[in-house]
């Protein structure tokens, strides 16, 4: 993580990367490892009948790369970014072959050419693993990558759900939500999608649009 606009978390960092690289050799998996996309991003595209031919996406967190990867088979030019490389070296073994472009980056110190640059943005879960006092920021700093009518699709567990503390994760509220639309962007649907058969899928499914 290069962090440079931020305070440190070096334990934070450091959990983060230690899960991924005990993965990566063969130990336990991530909790947040479904080995495929999110229920949520598969139930939006399916109704919004979603194709990206022509158009570009990225995916905030992207982590082993399932929701990039479902993305690019919509037909979106696909960028994945993560903070661990031990993430991206995961995600690259397990898609080697659907044209992601995959990136270590940090939201908070991302490639200026990335600002205002894609047509679709996926935000699953990773301001939730941000300290709160950083919150504002890494929304606004997502918030930028929106190009103009472009949408961004919001996926966070919720903290009316959250049963313990501290985190992370630090589950949004509705204020959480709602912040996205400080930046330019215009909401479309911001709704809570709960499973009775899956209470552990993350409830806030929030769309944006520039």
């Amino acid at each position: 993580m290069s962090g440079q606009s931020r305070p440190q978390q070096p334990e934070m960092i450091t959990m983060f990367t230690d899960t991924y690289r005990t993965a990566n050799a063969g130990g336990r998996q991530p909790p947040w490892d479904w080995q495929a996309p999110h229920p949520h991003l598969i139930r939006w595209a399916g109704e919004r009948k979603l194709g990206g031919t022509g158009r570009s996406a990225v995916v905030v967190g992207c982590g082993y790369g399932d929701d990039a990867a479902f993305v690019a088979s919509l037909g979106f030019r696909t960028t994945g970014f993560d903070y661990v490389a031990d993430a991206i070296e995961g995600a690259r073994s397990r898609y080697p072959d659907v044209g992601l472009d995959l990136r270590v980056a940090d939201v908070f110190d991302l490639p200026p050419e990335w600002a205002g640059a894609f047509d679709l943005v996926v935000e699953s879960m990773t301001v939730q693993s941000i300290p709160r006092e950083q919150r504002a920021d890494a929304t606004a700093a997502i918030a930028r990558l929106v190009a103009p009518g472009g949408t961004i699709l919001v996926i966070a567990s919720a903290l009316e759900d959250a049963v313990r503390e501290p985190g992370p994760p630090w589950p949004l509220d509705r204020a959480d939500v709602d912040r996205f639309g400080e930046h330019g962007l215009e909401p479309v649907m911001i709704t809570r999608w709960e499973r009775p058969d899956r209470p552990d899928l993350s409830p806030w499914l929030a769309e944006f649009r520039r």
